[in-house]
């Protein structure tokens, strides 16, 4: 009879991935990290325990957004105060700030918890093609 691995948080080890997010699709952009992040490509998956890989996404402005929402997609904030609600949509957002894009997507596919607090963390989004994690000698994924 097998048991079941439980990984403690000593015993993980942890590689580093780049992606090159120069025209990939957002949603399957987030998903693919999401899934690395959580250590859910690992055969000795553990829900509560951070055994994500980190990674590293480049040319995080040239990602694509499909159909029309680069100017349909909103971006919600709220300053707390009454009437305080913000709106900027993608194409906006994409020029004040273009990591935000790939961020959010990526953050809102990882737990509402301090562990997915903890995953994100591990994530480094670059705008351009140049990074600073190239001592860390990262693994290229392609995305499909």
């Amino acid at each position: 009879m097998r048991q079941t691995t439980i990984v403690k948080h000593k015993e993980v080890n942890k590689k580093w991935f780049l992606i090159d997010a120069d025209g990939v699709v957002l949603g399957k952009l987030a998903t693919l990290t999401a899934s690395i992040l959580r250590g859910k490509n690992k055969p000795d998956f553990t829900p509560n325990v951070d055994m994500g890989d980190n990674i590293v996404i480049i040319n995080a402005e040239k990602v694509v957004l499909t159909a029309n929402k680069e100017e349909d997609k909103k971006y919600y904030s709220h300053s707390g105060y009454p009437g305080g609600l913000k709106v900027i949509n993608a194409a906006k957002l994409r020029a004040k700030k273009p990591i935000a894009i790939v961020e959010k997507a990526v953050k809102g596919m990882l737990p509402h918890t301090k562990l997915g607090r903890q995953q994100f963390r591990n994530l480094y989004v670059y705008a351009g093609s140049v990074h600073k994690q190239e001592a860390q000698q990262p693994v290229r994924i392609e995305v499909k």
